[in-house]
């Protein structure tokens, strides 16, 4: 089973004409997503990977019944585009691109809550459910296998190494979300978990977390009641407080969002905070023992 993505979710992908669209519109049916049409204005009636293109997304909602759609558009045009496939419908949206104003991010996922959509990211890599064969986003196909484990991730690069870790550790993966990196995102720590709490097939979670933000603090409060395994890694050992790092929601400002505040809320809740990605794995299979 898989949360918030499954095969059955039918996709759009807005900007599937420019190179980002095309090269991932291929690797997701590649995956065995189901791309249904793509939105570029004025180049209605052509295709991509066999996909039909569409002017705007009323158009393709209504031909196909699409449900979910991937945003590959400039920044600057991201909040109309993520407006254009709210207000038609979309209920799944992947926000990919990075740089978007926090401005057109708050509105964004305002409108979203107003209208019960989900919204994944700003600067994310995206949704992958393994045991669906299907996903939404930039991430490479082949690390993934179908398992028991969620994985819900603050950093696409770690997770990727983390997943893979996971899938040459015996662990496969449920469905693995990518919350974004940047300061306003539509989905949270506690949103993802709780899908993972209700999901019965998800049998244990990891988290990737970083300095920055108090995300992981205010997971730690919800994980107290949880009742699954959670292994917790946190991006940022080493960074000097009030320097960036990488992503813009990772900063450490006036003694908030510190790796050591973050560490210590995990582990009295009862997650396993482990100090390299590479511990994941054996921290798991500790865990899932003790079940």
């Amino acid at each position: 089973m898989a949360v918030l993505l499954t095969k059955n979710s039918k996709i759009l992908v807005q900007g599937i004409t420019g190179n980002q669209g095309r090269f991932h519109t291929k690797q997701m049916l590649a995956y065995g997503s189901q791309v249904v049409g793509g939105i570029s204005p004025g180049k209605s009636g052509e295709t991509v990977e066999g996909v039909p293109v569409f002017d705007t997304v009323e158009k393709a909602v209504q031909q196909t019944g699409a449900d979910a759609s991937i945003v590959f558009v400039p920044a600057p045009f991201a909040k109309d585009a993520a407006f254009e496939a709210m207000e038609n419908g979309i209920k799944l949206l992947v926000m990919i691109p990075e740089h978007i104003p926090v401005k057109d991010s708050i509105d964004i996922t305002t409108r979203a809550q107003e209208l019960g959509v989900t919204v994944i990211g700003p600067n994310t890599f995206g949704i992958i459910s393994p045991g669906e064969q299907t996903k939404m986003g930039i991430m490479p196909n082949h690390i993934y296998k179908p398992g028991p484990i969620g994985v819900v991730a603050r950093s696409g690069t770690l997770s990727y190494e983390i997943a893979f870790s996971l899938t040459n550790g015996g662990f496969g993966q449920t469905t693995v979300v990518g919350m974004g990196g940047d300061p306003v995102v539509g989905q949270t720590f506690i949103s993802v978990l709780h899908h993972f709490k209700d999901d019965p097939d998800t049998e244990g979670v990891v988290m990737v977390g970083e300095i920055g933000g108090s995300a992981e603090e205010e997971a730690a409060e919800y994980l107290k009641n949880f009742g699954k395994p959670v292994v917790a890694y946190l991006a940022g050992r080493a960074a000097p407080p009030g320097k960036r790092m990488g992503h813009a929601g990772a900063i450490i400002e006036r003694g908030r969002g510190t790796l050591e505040s973050k560490e210590k809320a995990l582990t009295a809740a009862g997650a396993q905070v482990v100090t390299m990605p590479w511990q994941v794995v054996d921290a798991l299979k500790e865990l899932m023992a003790r079940r």
